[in-house]
């Protein structure tokens, strides 16, 4: 063999290496992508199971504080009819237009709306995130399971993710307060 034959042969070895390390690397890398899509998407859903169990307690919170109102209002108007009958009718006068003036600022049945407007944008983000979910594992599968990505990644020991039931365990202890 002549020595330009054997510096040739080299070269294409050498370059075939490169390709291999190079094909290797980026199928690598693209399946870290794509597996960070998939820890991302069920980050996201996560966050908003925390965000419902918040909404929720708030929820109910805000209830309490209306139905503690609605009977401060309903005991304030019984003190006013019967300082009425007893002839006290300037005392029940003052009690009831106090009553009147506060009933339109209830300040926790605007909590309760808001409670529910948020409470319906946190349903409607969750089946976003479910979404992303089923997304990037189906786009991670497919990934993976490509020629020749399958049989570079299968010798890392990489294997295509099940669609998994998400179910997420949320703090009802870190509960906060949106209202305040």
């Amino acid at each position: 063999m002549n020595k330009n034959t054997i510096l040739a042969t080299l070269g294409v070895i050498g370059a075939l290496i490169v390709l291999v390390i190079t094909i290797g690397m980026t199928t690598t890398n693209g399946e870290i992508n794509q597996n960070q899509s998939v820890l991302t998407a069920k980050a996201n859903i996560s966050k908003e199971e925390q965000r419902r169990v918040d909404l929720f307690n708030n929820l109910v919170d805000s209830i309490k504080s209306y139905n503690n109102y609605e009977a401060d209002t309903q005991s304030k108007i019984t003190d006013a009819r019967s300082k009425a009958t007893n002839g006290n009718v300037d005392d029940a006068a003052k009690t009831l237009s106090v009553v009147v003036e506060r009933y339109p600022e209830l300040k926790s049945q605007k909590n309760y709306q808001q409670a529910m407007r948020e409470f319906s944008i946190t349903e409607n983000r969750l089946s976003n995130y479910r979404e992303d979910y089923n997304s990037a594992v189906r786009n991670y599968n497919i990934y993976v399971s490509k020629f020749p990505k399958k049989q570079i990644l299968s010798l890392l020991g990489v294997r295509p993710q099940h669609y998994d039931q998400l179910d997420f365990k949320v703090d009802n202890k870190k509960a906060t307060n949106l209202f305040k």
